[in-house]
């Protein structure tokens, strides 16, 4: 088969099993296997691919027509304009959570601390050490399998950070012994698992049936994780640290309110590119 029948394979079969970017889909996994760009289709359409690539193809469209995610079928997911691994231990990263490092980037300065709670791949730590100079970072995770993605995706970005295991900020009564000001952070970071236990049922298969579900599950009212980690932030952070949270489009409020109960301050609420409320800054004291 040509490259261009088999991405008109790719898109029929897709577009039968109701996916909903079926065309996106199809060009990105031809590209994965055949390892090509995106001007293979239109410069080099009529070229026959080999028998091990169509194979390979038909493959990763089945599992795609599965909705196993795009990216859990080619392990990668870009994010801030890094590429990161990723598997069914680690929530994929999304767009949306990028407005969450973007907002961190404003405050964060040279030589900083940070932790970011329910770390899950690293793509927000690492991105924030990424493009500073000279911070310091943990990640903490209660998965296993997903700090050995985060540690993964440090290796390859060739950058130092520090990942515990551990409920929420558990960790850190052993690792941060005392509160003397060069152990405490700076800016403590967190898209923790905010969708209401009731709502995780109706979502899209390739979220309820393939993420891991640790990440989703925020408890009854999707406010549990902000509860715990604004009670527990304050002992380790620096006088007028900063707290940032991603959140859902509807809890402003509510995270609001939980932060002013834990002594927090100065609140604000940014929206993400679709006008919707979506990460929460806050200052501690």
């Amino acid at each position: 088969m040509t490259y261009r029948e088999l991405y008109e394979y790719g898109v029929e079969a897709l577009k039968r099993a109701d996916i909903a970017e079926a065309e996106l889909d199809a060009r990105l996994l031809l590209e994965y296997v055949c390892r090509t760009d995106r001007n293979a289709l239109l410069v080099h359409g009529e070229r026959v691919r080999s028998p091990i690539e169509e194979e390979f193809y038909k493959i990763a469209i089945d599992k795609r027509r599965q909705h196993i995610p795009l990216q859990h079928i080619t392990g990668e997911q870009e994010f801030m304009g890094l590429v990161f691994w990723v598997n069914e231990h680690t929530l994929i990263p999304r767009q949306d959570t990028e407005i969450l490092v973007e907002e961190a980037m404003r405050y964060l300065g040279d030589g900083m601390r940070i932790l970011d709670v329910c770390t899950g791949s690293g793509c927000i730590l690492l991105s924030l050490l990424k493009y500073s100079n000279e911070c310091e970072g943990i990640g903490i995770d209660i998965s296993g399998e997903a700090l050995l993605v985060a540690r993964e995706n440090a290796r390859r970005l060739c950058l130092d950070a520090v990942f515990l295991c551990g409920d929420l900020l558990e960790p850190l009564a052993g690792f941060v012994s005392d509160k003397t000001s060069d152990r405490l952070f700076d800016i403590v970071i967190s898209n923790p698992p905010y969708i209401p236990s009731g709502v995780i049922p109706t979502l899209m298969p390739e979220v309820k049936d393939h993420e891991p579900p640790a990440a989703l599950d925020g408890m009854e009212d999707g406010l549990y994780f902000y509860r715990k980690i604004a009670q527990k932030a304050p002992l380790y952070m620096r006088s007028s640290g900063l707290l940032f949270f991603e959140i859902g489009y509807d809890q402003a409020e509510a995270v609001s309110g939980i932060l002013r109960e834990n002594g927090f301050g100065k609140i604000e609420v940014v929206k993400d590119y679709a006008g919707l409320d979506r990460v929460i800054k806050a200052e501690l004291g």
